[in-house]
């Protein structure tokens, strides 16, 4: 898949330590969306304005990342949406309507993971096909669970973000 391809590009142009939990929740939040993060609205709100008054250092960030094919769904990355005095309100509220209105699909997650052992064989990922085959079968034996960012994702870039339709958040982009 193309734009798989594309994404990973770019995501590894600027995040080089990503390791395949990394890549497979990027996939697994342009599938599936962020729905599992908003179980209490009220909450995930207090989270977000909390998160946000504790950043600290983090790389060079835009502030939206679209992540799916359609470009409608994207990462917001709080360090550059905060810089910009954007207003948290209205990404908290954008947040949760996302995992709200978003339609997950593991049947495109499955489509998305299955094409990475080409990317592999093309090294268009620093991983190969065996190494990207088990780690993404266990995956897929599981169900296509919900992961954590690596523990050296976590460590090398502070990911700060949320994942939302960019229609929530009118004149982000210009």
């Amino acid at each position: 898949m193309k734009f798989i391809g594309q994404l990973l590009s770019q995501h590894l142009q600027r995040y080089p330590r990503m390791e395949l939990a990394d890549v497979y929740k990027l996939l697994h939040q342009a599938a599936m969306g962020a729905g599992h993060a908003v179980h209490d609205p009220d909450a995930a709100r207090a989270m977000l304005r909390s998160e946000a008054q504790d950043l600290g250092d983090g790389p060079t960030e835009p502030i939206a990342d679209p992540i799916s094919p359609d470009g409608k769904l994207a990462r917001i990355h709080l360090r550059s949406y905060v810089t910009a005095r954007c207003d948290l309100d209205a990404l908290a509220d954008a947040f949760v309507q996302t995992a709200q209105r978003f339609s997950a699909s593991p049947e495109k997650l499955g489509k998305f993971c299955g094409c990475l052992g080409d990317l592999a064989d093309a090294r268009g990922i620093p991983f190969g096909r065996t190494q990207v085959s088990g780690y993404f079968d266990a995956i897929a034996a599981q169900g296509y669970p919900v992961v954590r960012h690596s523990d050296v994702y976590r460590a090398a870039y502070r990911p700060a973000y949320r994942v939302v339709l960019l229609e929530l958040l009118p004149g982000l982009l210009g």
